[in-house]
């Protein structure tokens, strides 16, 4: 029998931690961590198949558009691992100009959908 994929879920927004159930019945093992710094250090170690992550823009960051930049960066040598954002509608600009710089596999607006989320999470599963 095979181990259950792992997916790494980043919650800065305690609303999404309700999202474990679904993760979980989708048949992922699930690691959460609340802040990207810590995703980071647990990424140098494990190596998940799907990344869940708050997106958020904030404008006054001086380097950066969000909160994702260094974890992007972080994962883009890593290519088998999927990447899905949660973000508001309203930093859809800010979310496309990080998109131009970082790969980002999906993006499902909040407040989330369990069934597109299902959908996605079924396909990254058969690939």
């Amino acid at each position: 029998m095979t181990e259950p994929p792992n997916l790494l879920a980043i919650v800065e927004f305690l609303a999404h931690n309700r999202l474990r159930a679904v993760y979980e019945a989708m048949g992922y093992r699930v690691q959460t961590e609340f802040a990207v710094r810590k995703a980071i250090a647990w990424l140098r170690k494990n190596r998940p198949q799907v990344i869940t992550a708050d997106f958020y823009f904030q404008p006054d960051f001086r380097d950066r558009l969000s909160n994702l930049e260094s974890l992007l960066a972080t994962v883009q040598a890593m290519p088998e691992v999927k990447v899905l954002v949660y973000y508001d509608p309203l930093h859809q600009a800010a979310l496309d100009k990080v998109r131009q710089r970082f790969r980002i596999d999906a993006a499902l607006p909040v407040p989330v959908q369990d069934e597109a989320l299902k959908e996605l999470l079924a396909t990254w599963r058969e690939v």
